[in-house]
């Protein structure tokens, strides 16, 4: 038994979970851990309720109440019924848009949220299968809904599932919504506060209406809106790779390149299936290169020039390139940098005389904004999270004279190339991306020529990240630690580097060589930054929807005047003490 748990409302909760009115396979479930003799595994299911956090839900698949199950489903869309019907901020009727992804159960419970919203007096609109989620937040402006879910645990392992919540915007809830939200559905503390109607039912009654394919073509179409140059990529178009990772994104990836002009796409075929399971990704995040490993085969087997591979809920965007006779993978910091300079630049082309925009967080490569800045294009940073980035679009056009916002990005893998939708959308940055391979191939060069390129004009930027997993209560009590320690006594060196800027955004300050400076305009959040005199960085925060804290690295060799060779040369020096200087810094803050 772990300690601080209340051990009786762990076991009344077990005996109201083990009888009716909970279904038979609930009851089974628990009593078969009961039977089993599993003690702890019984008081993390049920020590406390699965936290509703400012995006929604994400937990393990499982009965209990801190597990993802149609009670907890249940409970907490009722809560965010009960808020949409007092806070709406648009007028006319309710109206809902929910989609769903590949996940176990995942259309169970879209079908669940459904029918506690139409029990509420919320029109519905959900996705007639999956759906990618930046499909979702698309549907939610063009439906001029008030309110939108996306049932998804984005790219978390098979274990997981969860929802997200969006505002009438198409953009995930920020404060105040997000708060309020968490109030109401805090309140929801039994199934006999839930209102519920059968789906079935809900749909014969008009109550729910399930999407048709104009959605899918009016997605596609906005999509096709950010393509520059259908002659150019016609000409010049890379043999592709793709895979969705046995996710969403082969409902509408194939079918946006093969609108922008793309051709000769290959798609991976078992992955094409979509299986919750994930049985042929060795992991379903395509932050991690394994991930792409049984399509960059399919790519050396095809002589194809470019790997595309989407997350489970196609928001999020993995890439690998041929450069040298093999393939490489690029991390979202890179692409992030990539994009920005080939988006910004065609979209001066097209608008000249414009005042542009886009939007990186705090956490991406500080590449990204020196490609900005070397553009002339407004660049703010937001904290971490899409959500943020779209709170500036937001803001941009309320604001007169605001720039237009053309590209938003996180290193992350997430991307947004237009205002379509206001959530990163792997789809539109699949495209993106194989039209910017087809105008470097034009010029004779690879993504990574063209990202050797940006090296020469702003530094050579080497970006890697750490997680470090502390799973149950114990491990979140861990996390505690490791930021209060910070708190109380931030390293002054890391690896020999001096840190000449220490920003710490629970608390908006700025300390520059130990003493305070101007704090910080951002809200706060649990991220610290540590600014090292070379103009390398590391930045702490724990991950808001997993027993994870994340380490964020970056290297930078800032001389100007480098070739081809020495740009080479400094990337892999910088990549051999990488390891080194992750370690020395972990181990300053005690792991």
């Amino acid at each position: 038994m772990s300690s601080g748990v209340d051990q009786e409302l762990v076991k009344n909760r077990i005996a109201e979970w083990s009888a009716a009115p909970y279904d038979t396979a609930t009851r089974e479930e628990i009593s078969q851990l009961s039977a089993a003799g599993k003690t702890e595994e019984l008081e993390d299911r049920f020590y406390r309720t699965l936290e509703f956090g400012t995006g929604g839900l994400r937990g393990k698949l499982g009965a209990g109440t801190n597990r993802m199950n149609s009670y907890v489903v249940a409970r907490a869309t009722q809560g965010l019924a009960n808020y949409v019907n007092a806070h709406a901020t648009k007028p006319g009727p309710l109206r809902a848009a929910i989609a769903h992804d590949s996940r176990h159960r995942s259309r169970e419970f879209a079908e669940t949220a459904a029918g506690v919203l139409a029990a509420n007096g919320i029109l519905v609109h959900i996705s007639p299968e999956l759906r990618p989620t930046p499909y979702l937040s698309f549907a939610v402006r063009k439906l001029d809904c008030h309110t939108g879910i996306m049932v998804t645990a984005s790219h978390n392992p098979k274990e997981y599932n969860g929802y997200k919540v969006y505002w009438d915007d198409g953009s995930q809830v920020i404060p105040p919504h997000d708060e309020g939200i968490i109030t109401e559905v805090n309140k929801v503390t039994s199934d006999a506060d839930v209102k519920c109607i059968d789906f079935q039912e809900g749909v014969a009654k008009g109550l729910i209406k399930v999407m048709g394919a104009e959605m899918d073509e009016d997605y596609l179409a906005a999509v096709l809106e950010q393509r520059y140059d259908e002659k150019l990529i016609r000409a010049n178009q890379p043999r592709i790779v793709y895979t969705p990772l046995h996710g969403v994104g082969g409902t509408m990836a194939p079918r946006a390149l093969k609108m922008w002009g793309f051709e000769d796409v290959l798609p991976e075929p078992e992955q094409m299936q979509p299986n919750g399971d994930f049985p042929t990704a060795a992991s379903p995040n395509p932050e991690e290169g394994a991930a792409l490993d049984r399509a960059i085969q399919l790519a050396r087997r095809h002589d194809a020039e470019l790997v595309l591979a989407t997350d489970p809920d196609a928001d999020r965007l993995g890439i690998a390139v041929r450069n040298n006779g093999d393939f490489q993978l690029m991390t979202g910091n890179q692409v992030s940098a990539l994009l920005a300079d080939f988006i910004l630049r065609n979209q001066q082309k097209r608008t000249p005389g414009m005042k542009l925009g886009m939007a990186t967080t705090v956490v991406t490569s500080p590449l990204v904004k020196k490609v900005a800045d070397g553009l002339n294009a407004e660049c703010p940073l937001v904290l971490t999270g899409f959500k943020w980035i779209a709170n500036v679009i937001r803001q941009w056009i309320a604001i007169p004279n605001s720039p237009r916002f053309v590209y938003g990005t996180e290193e992350s893998y997430g991307y947004l190339i237009g205002n379509h939708a206001r959530d990163k959308d792997g789809i539109v940055a699949a495209c993106s991306v194989a039209e910017m391979a087809a105008h470097a191939k034009a010029n004779r060069r690879t993504l990574v020529d063209e990202l050797h390129e940006l090296f020469k004009k702003h530094g050579v930027h080497f970006e890697w990240t750490k997680s470090v997993t502390l799973p149950g209560i114990s491990g979140a009590q861990r996390i505690q630690e490791i930021l209060n320690s910070i708190r109380r006594n931030p390293p002054t060196q890391i690896a020999g580097r001096d840190v000449v800027k220490f920003t710490r955004l629970d608390t908006g300050e700025v300390f520059v060589n130990g003493k305070k400076a101007e704090p910080v305009d951002l809200p706060p959040s649990d991220v610290f930054l540590f600014d090292l005199k070379d103009g390398s960085r590391v930045i702490v925060r724990p991950s808001g929807t997993e027993p994870k804290i994340k380490f964020y690295f970056f290297l930078c060799d800032a001389r100007s005047g480098m070739s081809s060779d020495d740009v080479k040369k400094s990337y892999r020096d910088l990549e051999g003490i990488s390891r080194d200087f992750e370690k020395q810094f972990l181990a300053l803050i005690g792991l």
